[in-house]
């Protein structure tokens, strides 16, 4: 199941009231027991999807959706597990993927299949898929392997551990960088001070909020920002002309995804908190 978004410019955010914002910009219903869902976004290319292999496995791999003949023609992927324990396959060869590990499928592969150790605690796939030029190994990154960087402050309400896993100094990749951030006990902020990075978008995923809680992720041009009400199991598209920062209700995680010109984390363009509006 692929659905379609076709992006949208800054001029066009005025006129959006909340349910068309969060139909171009707000990705959810990714996650369904014993389904695999994607939704294809014209913002760089990059395909979001989710699956939650019950049972039996869920398998793709034919490229009808992107136009080629498998879905790797010319594509590469990262798959994030946000659940319990599974495995992901490609091509016959085995990956055991625990929390918060991530795999890396490179442009080629013709098979991806996805198993959930116990369908009563089922693996919960996040992934990212974005165009490739270069033939990468396809790779597990687990956990322990990512590289950690500890920033924020605490007295500001946004400490936070962001761990990169497809990264150059990771595990390379052609054009996608992948990683999860989680928030320190008592703060809220994610992704301050916000920044823009004109060269690259990035999709935001978050998980491990309750029920109850949700996530205000701000976004939009600095001088006029708009808001989305996030829900957990919710992904968020932002476009290189947006902010992009939010505060939870309630404890919470994200994955993030990027793709572009390049992969240098650092080529961003930091926004002031004073000259938001």
């Amino acid at each position: 199941m692929m659905r379609t978004l076709y992006g949208v410019g800054p001029a066009d955010i005025p006129a959006m009231d909340t349910d068309r914002l969060r139909a171009e910009f707000l990705v959810g219903d990714l996650f369904a027991p014993g389904e695999i869902r994607f939704v294809y976004t014209h913002v760089d290319r990059m395909i979001l999807g989710g699956a939650v292999p019950l049972a039996a496995p869920l398998a793709f791999g034919d490229g009808a959706g992107v136009g080629t003949e498998y879905f790797f023609t010319a594509r590469e992927m990262g798959v994030a597990n946000l659940g319990g324990a599974g495995s992901v396959t490609v091509d016959g060869k085995r990956f055991v993927v625990a929390n918060r590990d991530i795999v890396y499928v490179g442009r080629g592969a013709k098979s991806v299949e996805l198993s959930s150790d116990d369908a009563a605690r089922p693996a919960r796939f996040y992934m990212n898929s974005v165009p490739a030029g270069a033939d990468i190994p396809h790779r597990l990154i687990a956990r322990a392997e990512g590289k950690p960087l500890d920033l924020g402050d605490a007295d500001r309400a946004n400490r936070r551990r962001l761990v990169m896993y497809i990264h150059p100094e990771v595990a390379p990749s052609c054009l996608l960088l992948m990683g999860i951030t989680d928030l320190a006990p008592g703060s809220i902020w994610n992704t301050m001070p916000p920044h823009l990075h004109e060269r690259r978008m990035e999709a935001y995923c978050y998980f491990e909020l309750s029920p109850d809680d949700r996530v205000v992720h701000l976004m939009g041009r600095p001088d006029r920002t708009r808001h989305l009400i996030v829900a957990d199991g919710d992904a968020v598209l932002s476009p290189a002309w947006s902010i992009h920062m939010g505060a939870g209700t309630g404890p919470y995680a994200f994955v993030w995804g990027m793709t572009g010109e390049n992969q240098a984390y650092n080529d961003v363009a930091p926004v002031a908190i004073k000259d938001l509006k």
